[in-house]
């Protein structure tokens, strides 16, 4: 056990390395520890920050220096942050915040926020923010930052869906690594001066859940625990409360954490009214969660993604604005550090290179990166392209580039349309996206 790590990064990672053994079988597990006053989190900012500004002077990357010990949510001095507590102050001089008035805060905090009635335009950084929080009572604390942590978790996740999240340079992990596929994007075959696009397959085994596990969470959380099963897929989880998340307007949107065999997920209260998802009894609960681990130990998880290695300098500006650094090291023993060719993008990608052959994407490839914003190709020569659309407060799968006259068939196919401002659009059913994708690419 590692107890007070110190307020100085240096002292801290020092700590860090002599709980860490030579040729230990297991490494340590950090976990840092606070109490419930959530004001206190403060104090694990502070120390996440410092080790990020150790890990970009000592090795040129922030993320070294915490050692993956915090989470991105524990730096409550990241850019995420700073924009949450932006929308904060708006939100509280509005008087959209449950927490805490306006004029409370300003009077339980002395900090002056507002001048001849708006906003001030320099308004306190988070740091003073932070300190001031420390001085209220331990409720009105909590309750700030059930408010506000939601405000930086719905920032951290936009940028995770986006691909805009900023993870510096990370460690792809997995019980096989295996490159697939190689082309030459620019230079000869030195690989020590070209330019190259590697189909990495990557492969492990599924972190499955145990029914005696989930039987523990059921347990903690009592009644709000409720076990589900899907009427359309048969699969089933536990919905337990999460933390309600707040947009940028102040509305609070209950949200719940579906726990399932393989991984977990989070869902608004108003998608999983719309779901499939339906009360299950104890027995049928029971009997589906066994067959659904059984089925996850047999079948390992396999993902394909796209690098880019070697001398990337030439090319950076055609890798697009999101730059995801990845190394690994492949089941060959080759260390590889490059950057991720978006999937939606790898075409685009070797078109602008003059490089003829596209990869084939497969129809889950192609949904999913329509989901993460790009517009995607469907098929080599159908015309048709795959991109997300916000329609009526919800996203959608909208169908671009199909002929009139084909309406019939894609209709016959699953796809349906609407006409939004005199324009007949066409929309693919989420639930049946990759099946109805795979059809249109067999055109």
């Amino acid at each position: 056990m590692l107890l007070e790590p110190g307020w100085r990064a240096d002292r801290a990672v020092q700590g860090l390395g002599r709980t860490n053994r030579t040729n230990q079988a297991q490494p340590p597990i950090f976990r840092p520890v606070t109490t419930d006053c959530r004001g206190e989190r403060r104090f694990i900012s502070t120390i996440a920050r410092r080790l990020d500004a150790l890990g970009a002077l000592t090795r040129g990357q922030r993320q070294t220096g915490g050692q993956n010990l915090f989470d991105p949510m524990d730096n409550l001095e990241s850019d995420y942050a700073k924009d949450a507590l932006l929308t904060w102050y708006r939100l509280l001089h509005h008087g959209k915040l449950k927490s805490v008035t306006f004029g409370d805060f300003c009077h339980r905090t002395g900090l002056r926020l507002e001048y001849e009635g708006e906003l001030v335009d320099k308004l306190p950084p988070i740091q003073r923010w932070l300190n001031r929080i420390l001085a209220l009572p331990i409720a009105i604390q909590n309750a700030i930052f059930d408010e506000y942590l939601g405000l930086v978790e719905t920032r951290i996740d936009t940028a995770k869906k986006a691909g805009t999240f900023d993870a510096g340079v990370e460690t792809i992990r997995a019980d096989k690594l295996t490159i697939a596929d190689e082309i030459i994007l620019r230079g000869g075959a030195d690989t020590s001066t070209s330019t190259r696009l590697l189909t990495v397959e990557a492969e492990w085994q599924r972190d499955v859940r145990s029914l005696a596990d989930v039987s523990a969470l059921a347990d903690r959380f009592g009644n709000r625990a409720l076990r589900l099963r899907n009427g359309r897929s048969g699969k089933v989880a536990l919905q337990t409360p999460a933390r309600t998340r707040v947009t940028d307007t102040g509305e609070a949107v209950a949200t719940w954490q579906l726990t399932r065999p393989g991984h977990r997920q989070y869902i608004t209260a108003g998608d999983l009214e719309e779901s499939m998802w339906e009360p299950a009894d104890f027995g049928t609960f029971e009997i589906c969660w066994k067959a659904e681990c059984d089925e996850l130990v047999q079948e390992p998880n396999r993902e394909r993604f796209f690098l880019a290695v070697g001398r990337l300098l030439p090319i950076w500006n055609l890798l697009g604005d999101d730059p995801e650094v990845r190394r690994l090291v492949t089941a060959d023993g080759r260390a590889l550090l490059g950057r991720i060719v978006p999937r939606g993008d790898v075409n685009t990608l070797l078109g602008k290179l003059g490089i003829t052959g596209a990869i084939s994407l497969t129809p889950e490839e192609i949904v999913a990166a329509a989901w993460e914003g790009k517009t995607v190709a469907i098929g080599n020569n159908t015309g048709l392209t795959l991109q997300r659309r916000r329609v009526n407060g919800e996203s959608r799968l909208e169908l671009s580039g199909f002929d009139p006259r084909s309406l019939p068939t894609l209709k016959a196919q699953g796809c349906f349309t609407e006409i939004i401002q005199f324009k007949t659009r066409m929309f693919i059913p989420v639930s049946r996206a990759a099946d109805i994708v795979s059809a249109l690419s067999a055109k």
